[in-house]
Parts: structure tokens; sequence; C-alpha cells
């Protein structure tokens, strides 16, 4: 699908740039506020995720929980339900990277995954244009 313009991403997330702001080389020292840092906030809600995602995730539960995502979001994008749909992509990519990080998903199944959550995410992006469009395009400006 050709884009103008091209759509872009921010891979930095908000607390990289809060350290550039701050210029601090550890995002547990952010300054939350003027008496607590991101650390007093956020650390053990991080020991107690990578805990799961590397040691104790299902994966069985994760493998059987891809697979229905998938078929929703397949049954409703055919359904024109394109914004829930993408929530179910999201899911599956979510699902995928706990996978990845249990060591679950091979090298030779990692591209199949991926290949999945695109036509998922191609399907969702084709959907919302076909949308927009019987909308008339709401809003865009008369001189877009």
């Amino acid at each position: 699908m050709e884009l103008a313009p091209i759509a872009v991403e921010l891979t930095y997330g908000l607390e990289r740039i809060a350290m550039y702001l701050q210029s601090i080389d550890n995002v547990y020292d952010l300054k939350w506020n003027d008496t607590v840092t991101y650390g007093q906030v956020h650390h053990q809600q991080e020991v107690e995720q990578s805990t799961y995602n590397f040691e104790k995730a299902d994966v069985s539960l994760l493998l059987d929980l891809f697979n229905r995502y998938e078929a929703e979001a397949k049954r409703i994008i055919d359904e024109g339900l394109v914004l829930p749909a993408y929530e179910f992509t999201l899911k599956c990519s979510h699902t995928f990277n706990l996978l990845d990080a249990r060591g679950a998903i091979s090298v030779t199944e990692r591209t199949g995954y991926i290949g999945r959550i695109r036509n998922l995410a191609r399907s969702c992006g084709m959907g919302y244009v076909k949308q927009r469009e019987a909308m008339g395009f709401p809003l865009l400006t008369p001189a877009a």
C-alpha cells in the first residue's frame, strides 16, 4: 500500500527521552517528581514482569492464545471491525514476544510468526483505509 506521507515510528520510549532531558544514565534514577524516582515506582514491576516473561510464562497457554487471537482478528476484520481486529493483532504481537522471550519459538518458526502478524496488520491497515474511504475521509481537509 503506497503511503503519502510515509508513516514513521518513534522507537525511543518516553523513559529514554526523559533520561536525556534529565542527563542521567540509569532509568531508575529518573525523577518521577521532586521526591520519588522512577525506580521507586517501577522497579518491582520490572522484576516481576522479567521473571514472568523469561522464566514462568506458560508456553502451551501462550501458543493457544496466539492462535485464538489470530483467529479472532481474522474473523472480525472480515466483519469490518477494523479497530477491534487491530487490538487482537497487538495481542498476537505481545504473545509472540512472550513466546520468543521463553525460547519457545525456533529461528525458522520465528519468521512464520512474524509473517502471520504482518499479514494481520496489513489486513487491518487495508480495512482501515477502506473504512475511511467509505466515510469520505472525514479528517482530510479539502486542500488535502
